[in-house]
C-alpha cells in the first residue's frame, strides 16, 4: 500500500551495501543521515552487509541513497550497493537493528585502523577525561583484526569482552548520536586496559600511565633499548640519534647491516629530513599508516642515521598510530628506532611470555599491557617509484590484512584455501563470496613462524567454521606450506592441487586488473629470486605468455649453474662466479674473492654439466652488484639488490645527461634471453674506467630494453609484471617512462610483488586452468 503523509506518496525502498561496513561506524553514520532528513526506516547488518529500509517519495529517496554511499565514514570500503523498491512497509521513527542473522562468518573483517584525528586530540589535551589513557578508540579508529576472537565483530567476541565498561563509557557505547556508538573496543582509563613497565627480571618499576611514559623516554635518552607492545605484536626501540645504542641492538638482535625502521613524532618533523610527495604524505598520516620508505634530502654524516639502514639512501619511516605511541613521542620530541621484535625474518613476538623467553638478552625494558592479542601483525611497508610515484607495496599486514578487494569470483561457491609460498608467507581463503589474504606471517624456514602461520590458519578456520575442499600449494616440494598443505589434504579429505610458482605471480598480477577474462594475448616479465620450475630447474627470469586461459613460458634468462645451494643466495660473489663462468677478464678479477679451496671446489662444480640449473633474475642483480665491488657476501636478502638500486638511482639524479646504453643487442628470442652480453659490456665498461654508478644504472636501462625487444619481437603490447625484483623502484620508473608509450603496463596494487602475492595467484590460476579437471 502506498502510503500518503500531509500530501506526499511514499514508498517502501531498501538500500542494500556490501564491502567493509561493519566496525567502521557504518550504522550510527546512516541513522544520522536518516534522522537529519526525518525519515523513518531501520539499519541492520546481515549476511550480505548493511541493509536500510526506509519510507521516501522518490525524489527524496534517490538523493538520499546517493548521499548515503558518496559520503561514507572514512574507514568504509564499498564493493557493491543498489537501491530498489520493497512491499510496503511501516516505521516509528528510525531504528539501529541488531537481528539475528548478522552473526554470519560471511562478512569482511575490518583490519587495525590507526589513530584518528579526534583521539589524537583528545588522548593529548589533560583536560580531557581520556587525557594520556593510552587506548583511547572510536569507531573511527584502533584495532580491530588483532582482537578477533569469534565473528561477528561484536565486544563478546573480541579481547575487550575482559573489560566491562564503566557507566560513562556504556552510556556513550548506547547513543546513537555519539561517536562512540557501538564502538567495540570503548573503554576509559576507569575500565579499560592497564599499562606496565617491567625490567628485565619481569619486576613491576612503573604501572601509572603518565609516570610509565615519562619513565620510557629517560630510558631511551639514557640508551636503553625498550620492548613495547603494540597493536599486532611487540617492537623494539631505542634512541634513533643514539649511534651506540643502535650498534647494541643489531648485535643482540644478530641484524648487522639489515635498515630499521624509524618512527618520528609527526610530519612535520620528518619532512625536515627527508623528500615526501603528496602520495607518500597521505600514505603515512592515513588510517593504514604503514611504513613508508623515504629518501633523505641529502647524504647525511650522521653516524647514527648511517647505523639505521648501512648503504642506503632511504630510510623506513612511520608516524604514530595507536595513542600510546603518540603519547611517547610527544614526550620524546625526536625519532626512535621501532623495529618488530622477533630474530631474524621469523614472526613477530606477540604473546608476553614469549619477550621473556624468546627475546631476552635483546631489551633492557619492557612496556607492556593487560590486552590479549589474539592475531599477530607486522607492520605494513609501502614506498614509492621517486619519478611516476607508483606505490609498490613491500609487505601487506597491519591495516591492510585480511581482506582481499580485487576482482576475483568464487564460481563454485567452494571453500578454498592457497596456502602460498615460504619466504614470504600468505595464505589466501576463499570462503563463499569472499576472499581473504592473510599478513605476512614470516619466513616459514623458521620454527616460530610456521608456529605462527599454522596458529593463524586454524583461527580462521574456527571463527570462519569452514573446511577447504580444495587445497593449492605451491610445486616446490621441500616448501613448508607445501608439506604441510598436502598434511592438511590428507586430514580434511580436501583435493590438492600443486601450482607453478611463476604461473602463480603472473596469474595474480592478471588478476588484480581483470585480465583473466580479457581474450588479448598478455605477456608476463615475472622476475624473483627463486621457483621451483616445471622442468626441475630454478626460475626466476621468465618470459610468460597467456592467452585464452591458457598459461604459456616463452622464455627465460639463460641457464646457469648452481652450486652449494642456498649459499649462493647468500653470497652475491658466488652469482658472479656462476653468471662470468667462461668469461676470462671476469673470473680473473673474481678469483680474489675466494680462497684457494672454495676456487678449486666450485671451478670443479661449474664444470658439471648435471648440476643444478637457474635462470634468476634475483641472482643476476647479486652477480652484478659483486662485480661492481658493492658486495660479495650479504647479511639479509635483498642487500646487494638495493644497494645497486641505490647506486644507479643516485646516478640517475645527478646526471643532467644520460647515456642510454644497453648491454644487450636487438636479438630475435626464441627460448633464452643471454645474460652473457650483460657481463661482458659490463666487464668492457669497468676496464674503460666508467664510473660504478653509471653502470649500475645502464644495467637497470639493459632490463627495459630487454624487455621492450622481448615485446616488439613478440607483437605483445600488454605487459603485466611481477616477482620480487619489481619492488625495485627505479625499475618501474624506468619501465614506465620508455616503455609507458609504446605498451599498456601493468603493476601490482592491492598485493605486493613478492611472493606475498603467490596465495592470490594460486586461487586464481586454479580458477582458470585447473578448477575443471579436478571438479571432474
Amino acid at each position: 500500500m502506498i502510503i500518503s503523509y500531509i500530501g506526499r506518496i511514499l514508498n517502501s525502498w531498501h538500500i542494500h551495501i556490501t564491502g567493509r561496513v561493519q566496525g567502521v561506524g557504518f550504522r550510527p553514520y546512516v541513522y544520522r543521515l536518516a534522522t537529519k532528513q526525518k525519515l523513518n526506516g531501520i539499519v541492520y547488518n546481515d549476511i550480505n552487509g548493511v541493509h536500510v529500509e526506509f519510507l521516501a517519495s522518490k525524489e527524496v529517496a534517490i538523493p538520499f541513497y546517493k548521499k548515503l554511499i558518496e559520503a561514507a565514514p572514512t574507514l568504509t570500503k564499498i564493493t557493491g550497493h543498489e537501491l530498489y523498491e520493497i512491499d510496503d512497509r511501516s516505521f516509528e521513527g528510525f531504528q539501529i537493528l541488531q537481528k539475528k542473522e548478522a552473526k554470519t562468518a560471511a562478512m569482511m573483517l575490518p583490519p587495525d585502523f590507526a589513530i584518528c584525528e579526534n583521539c589524537r586530540k583528545e588522548v593529548l589535551n589533560n583536560s580531557d577525561r581520556r587525557g594520556f589513557y593510552p587506548f583511547i578508540t572510536c569507531t573511527e579508529c584502533g584495532p580491530r583484526y588483532s582482537l578477533i576472537k569469534k565473528l561477528p565483530f561484536e565486544r563478546e567476541f573480541t579481547a575487550m569482552d575482559d573489560y566491562k565498561m564503566c557507566p560513562t563509557c556504556n552510556e556513550e557505547y548506547l547513543n546513537p548520536k555519539d561517536r562512540r556508538y557501538h564502538s567495540q573496543t570503548n573503554s576509559c582509563a576507569d575500565c579499560g586496559i592497564r599499562l606496565s613497565l617491567s625490567n628485565t627480571l619481569g619486576k613491576e618499576v612503573e604501572s601509572n600511565p603518565e609516570l610509565a611514559i615519562k619513565k620510557v623516554v629517560a630510558l631511551w635518552k639514557e640508551g636503553k633499548i625498550v620492548a613495547i607492545k603494540g597493536i599486532g605484536g611487540y617492537l623494539l626501540t631505542c634512541d634513533a640519534s643514539n649511534a651506540e645504542t643502535i650498534k647494541t641492538l643489531r648485535k643482540r638482535k644478530h641484524r648487522p647491516s639489515k635498515p630499521f625502521a624509524c618512527m618520528y613524532p609527526n610530519l612535520a618533523y620528518a619532512e625536515q629530513k627527508f623528500i615526501i610527495s603528496t602520495a607518500e604524505s597521505k600514505a603515512l598520516t592515513g588510517e593504514v599508516a604503514p611504513i613508508v620508505l623515504l629518501r633523505l634530502k641529502k647524504k647525511q654524516a650522521n653516524t647514527a642515521l648511517n647505523g639505521v639502514a648501512p648503504g642506503l639512501d632511504q630510510i623506513g619511516v612511520m608516524l604514530p598510530y595507536t595513542p600510546l605511541y603518540e603519547l611517547l613521542l610527544q614526550e620524546h620530541g625526536k625519532p626512535i628506532i621501532a623495529t618488530s621484535a622477533n630474530l631474524s625474518n621469523a614472526s613477530i613476538v606477540f604473546e608476553d611470555r614469549m619477550v621473556f623467553s624468546d627475546l631476552a638478552g635483546i631489551w633492557d625494558y619492557v612496556l607492556s599491557n593487560n590486552r590479549e592479542i589474539v592475531t599477530s601483525q607486522d607492520d605494513s611497508v609501502l614506498r614509492f617509484s621517486p619519478i611516476k610515484k607508483q606505490p609498490i607495496l613491500i609487505r601487506r599486514s597491519r591495516g591492510l590484512a585480511p581482506n582481499y578487494f580485487g576482482s576475483i569470483s568464487n564460481d563454485e561457491n567452494t571453500t578454498i584455501l592457497a596456502m602460498g609460498a615460504s619466504q614470504k608467507s600468505v595464505f589466501g581463503l576463499f570462503y563463499q563470496s569472499l576472499l581473504y589474504l592473510s599478513q605476512y606471517l614470516g619466513d616459514l624456514a623458521y620454527f616460530e613462524s610456521t608456529e605462527n602461520y599454522k596458529r593463524t590458519l586454524k583461527h580462521f578456520m574456527t571463527f570462519l567454521k569452514c573446511q577447504p575442499k580444495v587445497i593449492l600449494v605451491d610445486s616446490h616440494p621441500n616448501y613448508y606450506s607445501t608439506e604441510y598443505g598436502k598434511q592438511l589434504a590428507d586430514t580434511l579429505g580436501a583435493n590438492l592441487v600443486p601450482i607453478q610458482h611463476h604461473f602463480a605471480h603472473f596469474a595474480a598480477i592478471l588478476s588484480e586488473h581483470s585480465l583473466l577474462t580479457k581474450s588479448e594475448k598478455v605477456l608476463g616479465v615475472i622476475w624473483d629470486g627463486t621457483g621451483y620450475g616445471d622442468d626441475s630447474n630454478i626460475w626466476g627470469g621468465e618470459f610468460l605468455t597467456f592467452e585464452n586461459g591458457s598459461f604459456n613460458r616463452m622464455a627465460h634468462l639463460s641457464y646457469v649453474s648452481v652450486i652449494v645451494g642456498d649459499k649462493m643466495a647468500l653470497e652475491p660473489r658466488i652469482s658472479a662466479l656462476t653468471h662470468s663462468y667462461g668469461n676470462a677478464k671476469a673470473m680473473e678479477m673474481l678469483k680474489k674473492k675466494f680462497s684457494k679451496q672454495e676456487w678449486q671446489l666450485y671451478q670443479k662444480m661449474l664444470g658439471n654439466k648435471q648440476v643444478l640449473k637457474a635462470s634468476s633474475m634475483g641472482r643476476l642483480f647479486d652477480a652484478v652488484a659483486c662485480l661492481l665491488g658493492i658486495i660479495d657476501i650479504q647479511s639479509y636478502e635483498g642487500e646487494a639488490a638495493l644497494q645497486l638500486e641505490t647506486l644507479a638511482q643516485e646516478y640517475y639524479e645527478k646526471s643532467k645527461i644520460i647515456e642510454h646504453t644497453s648491454y644487450v643487442s636487438q636479438l630475435s628470442y626464441i627460448e633464452e634471453v643471454s645474460t652473457e652480453e650483460i657481463i661482458e659490456g659490463i666487464m668492457k665498461d669497468l676496464n674503460d674506467g666508467v664510473g660504478i654508478d653509471q653502470i649500475a644504472f645502464q644495467f637497470h636501462f639493459t632490463l627495459v630494453k630487454m624487455i621492450e625487444n622481448f615485446a616488439a619481437t613478440k607483437s605483445i603490447v600488454k605487459l603485466a609484471f611481477s616477482g620480487g625484483v619489481f619492488q625495485n623502484a627505479l625499475l618501474v620508473d624506468l619501465v614506465q617512462q620508455y616503455l609507458g608509450n609504446k605498451f599498456e603496463l601493468y603493476f601490482h596494487k592491492e598485493v605486493s610483488p613478492n611472493d606475498e602475492n603467490i596465495a592470490l595467484g594460486q586461487l586464481a590460476y586454479y580458477q582458470i586452468t585447473t578448477k575443471d579437471e579436478v571438479s571432474k
